[in-house]
């Protein structure tokens, strides 16, 4: 035994060294296919991203968010690379079956972790067995966060990992009973009772089950290289190592994740200059090589653990698009391209092929039947994804937000749509509508923009307006953008005037556009509409720039007045899409601003004693977490701040909050496209509101307030909701219980709180 043992270890060993090795290099050439990033936006802070890596590794923070899922993933994950002086171990126990490592064989601490964590990476991996069993089990169908996944891929990694940690359990254990371990030590404090049961063997009885344990735990061990060598799209057994250049080269240096502003369109790995871009500029993706090379690692890093898949509204509410089967998709294709790709194969502007016959004879059939299919496509057309995939995402973050291997989900979706709405002109019908009334009016609605001040008229207190009532904002303490929504569609304008009256009340001053603003883009943007959001960006940010009392000259360049008072730029939103594109995307077209929420700010004004909730509001509330605000923007507290400070009102979480909220269906430019597939998101998200059979379901988004209110109104006449629940947003919440006169004795006595912390 032991020298068949010593062979085929050794063997093996050759084998899997030599095709791991050339399959690094091949996986380092086929990253390389994509396109460049600009300098400095993937490698900058690099001690700083050091550090996160190992911070999400050694702390598994996305894992850990899963409870006893990630605690069972560290100690296989930790066990894997941890324990990898045990090959060693065991090549030198074929060779000798008392041989143990030199120095640290003897030494207690070190048998110690051995025994631990050998121990534990066993129980870690039968855990995730038993869940990945159950899941299936409980949740058959697209239910199962699995569901897509490649199951045998999953039950081969599983095995080895069982296998593996088995035999180091084992082969410990030997040694103990080898080296006359005869009353308890703490080398051994896990496994001496099968020490004691192994001294009761004879020595040659010992030495052959060394050789044995030895000799599979190598061949397990270099199998398994040896199928992952030759599989480079394995994601599920790939990941382990390539999750820590994804992580190290993630957009946010401080380990943050994609989510808030979309990346600029690049081309070449240099920003496309919108008032003359390159002839050769590509616009969007239309093939799988111009996603950018980080694109590319994303796509191998994928694991294919579905937690993004069971969080995506899109998929739970019965539509083709799954984050997850959306990545796999474009790995496989990737992947399977790749031949084809490294040969010099691809199309120019003009879809014409790039290289000769002669460089393409030697590409796999296969892969050259791969380059053929469209990226873009239905079933019919063959293509890799679907349109109705595409245009199914809502933008809402979910899978950003759980990824462990931090991909980048969102950014790939609307780089795809980019190349469909500026180069095909191929996306939903209903959208075009609103694009129509962006470009003529400036709002998605298509009003004249005479309407975005008909809301002052029902106030009885004047708010100053830039430019008509006052020259610019330094006569002010916070500029309050009402947005197209908050301006202009009747439930929205209700927070409008509430939150306004709520201002005026605790004494903050404050001004509003004149009406000439625009839609801030956002819509248009993430639909794919890159130049419209440019085109109204650039407006809003010079009309922004004057009302801070900066001042253009003819060529629309800042001039520099330095006898003019300068004011902090701050600003107030009730919309958390005009707070994120404010906030976060016109830094990026030369608009730096602080903004908060409105709940941020009526928080603090109550912190303060500025406002004092004392009239009761009497029922049980649940509160929706708009997806711009919470997860794009972490502004999760305030609102259930302000409800707390609400003497009557009884808060109940619905069972999908915060980080994991539900989406209302609207991002993503959702608001303006029919919803035609599955059940309707809005719906999904009520159902979940009316189970707890609140009073108020309350918001603080106006595109969630649409979204709700339809869906609750629309189940009332179906008779499946009783007629006194509401739908409001917290400010108007608030406005009802503060309509008291203030002590101001009440608001001198409170201490100062801290200001808000703005949009980053």
């Amino acid at each position: 035994m032991q020298l068949a043992a010593i062979i085929v270890s050794l063997v093996l060993m050759a084998v899997g060294v030599a095709l791991f090795g050339r399959a690094i290099f091949q996986i380092y050439r086929f990253v390389r296919l994509g396109q460049p990033v600009p300098a400095g936006t993937r490698t900058d802070y690099p001690w700083q991203r050091a550090v996160t890596v190992v911070k999400e590794f050694l702390g598994h923070t996305r894992m850990n968010k899963w409870g006893v899922v990630g605690v069972a993933h560290w100690f296989v994950a930790v066990g894997f690379f941890s324990l990898l002086l045990t090959i060693v171990n065991a090549i030198g126990q074929l060779f000798q079956a008392d041989w143990m490592l030199p120095i640290i064989g003897e030494w207690a601490p070190y048998n110690m972790f051995v025994e631990f964590i050998g121990t534990m990476t066993i129980v870690g991996i039968a855990v995730l067995i038993v869940i990945r069993q159950l899941s299936k089990a409980n949740k058959p169908g697209r239910k199962s966060r699995f569901a897509g996944s490649n199951a045998g891929q999953a039950y081969f990694v599983e095995s080895v990992i069982l296998i593996v940690g088995i035999c180091i359990f084992t082969l410990h254990a030997l040694e103990g009973a080898q080296h006359h371990v005869d009353s308890y030590e703490a080398s051994f404090f896990i496994s001496y009772p099968v020490v004691a049961w192994f001294r009761g063997m004879d020595l040659s009885t010992l030495q052959q089950l060394t050789y044995f344990f030895a000799g599979l735990k190598i061949a397990t061990s270099f199998i398994w290289m040896i199928t992952v060598a030759l599989k480079t799209d394995m994601g599920v057994a790939w990941h382990r190592f390539l999750a820590f250049p994804n992580i190290y080269f993630k957009r946010r240096a401080d380990g943050d994740v994609a989510l808030g502003a979309l990346l600029p369109m690049t081309t070449g790995g240099k920003e496309i200059d919108w008032e003359d871009p390159a002839e050769d500029a590509v616009f969007g993706v239309s093939q799988v090589e111009q996603f950018s090379w980080k694109g590319i690692l994303d796509f191998s890093t994928c694991t294919e653990c579905g937690r993004c898949q069971s969080q995506c509204p899109a998929w739970n509410t019965g539509k083709p698009l799954s984050p997850k089967l959306l990545i796999m998709s474009l790995r496989d294709h990737a992947h399977a391209k790749a031949p084809y790709l490294l040969a010099g194969g691809g199309k120019d502007m003009e879809g014409e092929e790039k290289a000769s016959e002669e460089a393409l004879k030697d590409v796999p059939a296969a892969a050259l039947a791969e380059a053929e299919r469209p990226l873009i496509g239905t079933l019919e057309e063959n293509g890799v994804i679907d349109p109705d995939v595409l245009w199914s995402c809502t933008t809402c973050g979910a899978c950003v937000e759980q990824c462990p291997v931090d991909i980048e989900h969102i950014d790939h979706i609307v780089d795809m749509r980019r190349y469909q709405v500026m180069i095909e002109s191929a996306f939903p019908s209903e959208a075009g509508t609103m694009l129509k009334n962006l470009e003529k009016k400036g709002n998605p609605w298509g009003l004249a923009k005479k309407q975005r001040l008909e809301w002052l008229k029902e106030l009885d207190f004047e708010v100053p307006v830039v430019g008509k009532d006052i020259e610019d904002l330094t006569e002010v303490e916070y500029l309050y953008w009402v947005g197209c929504a908050g301006s202009l569609e009747d439930r929205a304008k209700k927070t409008t005037k509430a939150f306004a009256e709520l201002l005026h009340m605790a004494g903050v001053t404050f001004a509003i556009m004149g009406g000439d603003e625009k839609c801030t883009g956002d819509s248009a943007r993430r639909l794919g509409n890159e130049p419209l959001f440019q085109q109204l960006g650039q407006e809003n940010v010079m009309a922004l720039n004057m009302a801070f009392g900066e001042e253009y000259d003819d060529d629309g360049k800042v001039t520099v007045d330095s006898k003019k008072p300068r004011t902090a730029k701050k600003i107030v939103a009730t919309c958390p899409h005009c707070l994120n594109t404010i906030g976060n995307e016109y830094p990026q077209i030369g608009g730096d601003y602080e903004v908060i929420h409105h709940t941020q700010l009526l928080q603090h004004l109550i912190d303060e004693g500025k406002l004092l909730p004392v009239t009761p509001v009497e029922g049980l509330i649940t509160y929706h977490d708009p997806c711009y605000l919470g997860r794009h923007n972490k502004v999760y507290t305030p609102p259930r701040e302000i409800m707390s400070a609400v003497p009557g009102l009884r808060q109940q979480e619905m069972h999908r909050h915060k980080e994991r909220g539900f989406c209302c269906g609207a991002g993503g430019a959702r608001m303006w496209m029919e919803e035609r597939i599955g059940k309707r998101i809005n719906n999904e998200r009520v159902d979940e509101a009316l189970s707890l059979n609140p009073d108020i379901v309350s918001t603080a988004c106006p595109f969630c307030l649409v979204m709700l209110t339809d869906s609750v109104n629309g189940k009332k006449n179906e008779g499946k909701a009783k007629e006194s629940v509401t739908v409001v947003d917290v400010a108007q919440l608030l406005l009802e219980s503060v309509k008291t006169p203030i002590d101001p004795a009440a608001s001198e006595e409170s201490e100062d709180a801290p200001e808000p912390e703005p949009v980053k």
